[in-house]
């Protein structure tokens, strides 16, 4: 039909030159050369796609859905033009392309799509497609370049055909670019797939994120010489790197991180001098690095961390000079910096955390890290004063330098690092607390400071205007507990209006709990314990707004990436008094303990208000009465300790009461019934409901409600019925 309609076209086009003069014989070879081209035009532009790959779509949009965006496929429109399609040019218009990335498709794929013979590049990545790929995925679709399945649900096994006696003939695929991340595929992936042997072209292979077990397939490399990328991280590849590896030689991505390899680092990747990255963290690799590590100069990223490596960093780690990052933390790394890392003057992030490294710092020359950012050299043993050098280093935005035996006091130098946002020096042998807190205070984008186990036995400055109104301006975490600083919490801290954590615990503090604490309105981690703080619990103290409006909490990732929940700790210090009833309006606390104190008087039924609460603590104090009945309410609660006190009458039963140990409660010879042995003796226990009586008196309330409800909605019935019958009269 569409021929015809060209033909007819290409008849009114001679009728209408016939009209206007005869026709000579060069001007019917011009004409030829015309309808040809316009022909060929018209084929190009008005063409309609392949019958039968547009039947393939339609089953395959029949297959999926996308409830929000669905696909606009009219089965009138040429599919050509169909969103996400491509055609090629050919008489055949055979589909060559398929894009629909992050389209909210959810459903499986069929085996229809393998009729789609011309198919060359497909992506379906970002969807909530699911199930196993159809049989003969890869092999069927002969013609494809490009393949991006990632971010989906796919399941099940690779559908690799196995090439058995096939006399040496290996059949080509085109394909070019592997990427089936982040998916829910397992296995493994053997060396015997005709699709894999026949991709000589393959230059990336992706299928990190899923759960595919055995060796790693190294022999890739052999089938694929191509390859500058090669993804396994985040699976449960086992065993040693097999060989293979280095036959990759234009190999720029090496990633294999979090798995469970084991064995050594295979000498053969030092040979791939096209190396960038290098990631095999989170195995268990072991052994030491090779010398000729150094011979990667392309190297930019090395990342080797939470593995059981051992030895001294390579002397030569310097000949890496295009290093950004370094992460060699969590291993069993021994011996001095090497001087020579200094020539890595492109270094954005070095991390040697948790290993055995050793000696003095001040012959590694910082001064030539000019855009480091983050340096993490805490927990090991380095000695000497702290590096003034690293003042030098003016991008730093965080330094860790916590558990070593650095000695020496912070210098105004510091203030030289103008985007410094966190600083942990916990556990060192650091002096001049009050010479530190003046200087860091400078610090305007200092949002954690962290100096704990430090500046042993002095005392904590008391000076009001220590710290100017416009000091730590945006700091949010300070922690300075475990130091045995001796004096009174404060009052500068007031002045903290950004602060979220506090934690003063294992000092010598003494004095009362200032009730200005509670008008910091970010604060939502409290640790006081582990002090000398005596007199009554305040209840300004529990206004915190942080803990009483749940949503001027920090956003969750934040707590969970600290481990830190909205928390009160108070434990093992001289308080006495009663537990204000102010503490009921603290919603937003999961962690409240008052343990190991001297309070007295009743637990406050407000307490039943934090339904939020996971761990309750009030043991070792001297509180009386009886255990409301109205904590049963607190279903999140898993730890409970009333231990060794004076109170009396039975415990609670049902919710989370059955879940909690004996151990809870002992040492209060009056209480009964519940988890414990002995029964109780009098009719104490409230009904069997196991109302409160604010329970009972809620009940009241809300019958009097609906009494009173039902009596003023038939009163208005009557005078509204009354008022439209005046009015239709």
């Amino acid at each position: 039909m569409v021929y015809e309609n060209m033909r007819s076209k290409a008849k009114s086009h001679v009728r209408l030159s016939s009209t206007t003069r005869p026709i000579q014989p060069l001007s019917l070879h011009m004409l030829h050369c015309f309808l040809s081209f316009h022909f060929l035009f018209l084929t190009v532009s008005e063409a309609v796609c392949n019958p039968q790959d547009r039947e393939t779509l339609l089953w395959f949009s029949g297959n999926v859905s996308s409830p929000v965006y669905p696909l606009k496929w009219d089965p009138s429109v040429d599919c050509c033009s169909w969103e996400g399609i491509t055609c090629d040019d050919s008489l055949d218009s055979l589909i060559t392309k398929i894009s629909l990335p992050s389209r909210g498709l959810s459903g499986n794929l069929t085996s229809t799509l393998l009729n789609l013979h011309g198919l060359s590049h497909l992506d379906l990545s970002h969807n909530r497609l699911l199930g196993p790929l159809p049989p003969g995925f890869f092999s069927a679709l002969d013609k494809l370049r490009v393949i991006n399945l990632s971010y989906n649900s796919f399941s099940g096994e690779l559908p690799l055909e196995q090439s058995f006696g096939n006399n040496g003939n290996i059949m080509f695929f085109p394909i070019e670019t592997i990427d089936l991340s982040s998916n829910l595929l397992q296995g493994k992936i053997l060396g015997g797939s005709k699709f894999l042997q026949g991709a000589l072209n393959l230059t990336s292979f992706n299928v990190s994120n899923n759960s595919f077990t055995g060796p790693l397939p190294s022999f890739l490399c052999k089938s694929s010489p191509q390859l500058r990328k090669l993804d396994f991280s985040y699976n449960d590849f086992n065993g040693l790197i097999s060989q293979g590896l280095g036959r990759c030689l234009r190999l720029s991505i090496l990633r294999a991180g979090f798995n469970n390899l084991s064995g050594d680092i295979p000498s053969e990747i030092y040979n791939l001098s096209k190396l960038e990255q290098l990631f095999l963290p989170s195995n268990q690799l072991s052994g030491k690095i090779n010398d000729d590590i150094t011979r990667l100069n392309k190297l930019t990223s090395l990342e080797l961390y939470f593995n059981l490596l051992e030895g001294e960093i390579p002397r030569g780690i310097g000949n890496l000079f295009s290093l950004r990052i370094l992460q060699l933390h969590t291993n069993n790394f021994s011996g001095p910096v090497p001087p020579s890392l200094a020539n890595c003057t492109n270094l954005v992030n070095l991390n040697l955390r948790v290993n055995q490294l050793g000696g003095s710092l001040t012959e590694l020359d910082f001064s030539q890290f000019q855009s480091l950012s983050v340096i993490d050299i805490g927990n090991n043993s380095f000695t000497g004063d702290l590096p003034e050098r690293v003042y030098s280093c003016k991008s730093l935005t965080a330094i860790r330098f916590s558990g070593n035996k650095l000695t020496g006091q912070i210098s105004p130098q510091i203030l030289k690092l103008e985007s410094l946002s966190f600083l942990s020096l916990s556990d060192n042998k650091i002096k001049n607390v009050t010479g530190a807190l003046s200087i860091l205070q400078g610090c305007k984008k200092l949002s954690t400071l962290l100096v704990a186990l430090n500046f042993y036995n002095e005392t904590f400055p008391r000076n009001k205007d220590l710290v100017s109104p416009d000091g730590f301006p945006k700091l949010k975490i300070f922690g300075i507990g475990g130091c045995g600083l001796k004096g009174e919490i404060p009052s500068w801290l007031i002045n903290l209006k950004s602060l979220e954590v506090l934690d003063l615990s294992v000092n010598q503090l003494v004095g009362r709990i200032p009730g200005w604490l509670g008008t910091l309105p970010n604060l939502f981690y409290l640790e006081l314990s582990d002090n000398q703080l005596s007199g009554q619990l305040s209840k300004d103290m529990f206004q915190l707004e942080a803990l009483i409006n749940m949503s001027s909490l920090p956003p969750a990732i934040y707590i969970s990436r600290n481990n830190l929940p909205p928390a009160i700790y108070i434990s093992r210090n001289n308080l006495t008094g009663s537990i204000p009833v102010e503490v009921g309006k603290l919603k937003a606390i999961q962690i409240l303990d008052l343990s190991f104190n001297s309070l007295s008087g009743g637990i406050p039924d407000e307490l039943s208000n934090l339904t939020r609460l996971e761990r309750l603590d009030l043991s070792n104090n001297n509180l009386t009465g009886r255990i409301p009945w109205s904590l049963r309410l607190l279903h999140f609660m898993s730890y409970f300790s009333v231990a060794y006190n004076n109170l009396e009458g039975p415990v609670p039963t049902g919710s989370q009461f059955d879940t909690f140990l004996k151990e809870y409660f002992e040492g209060n010879d009056l209480l009964c019934g519940g988890i414990l042995l002995n029964p109780c003796t009098s009719p104490t226990q409230p009904p069997a409901t196991g109302k409160t009586q604010d329970e009972e008196e809620l009940n009241r309330i809300i019958v009097m409600g609906f009494g009173f409800g039902y009596f003023f909605g038939l009163a208005s019935f009557i005078v509204v019925r009354a008022c439209y019958a005046g009015y239709y009269k």
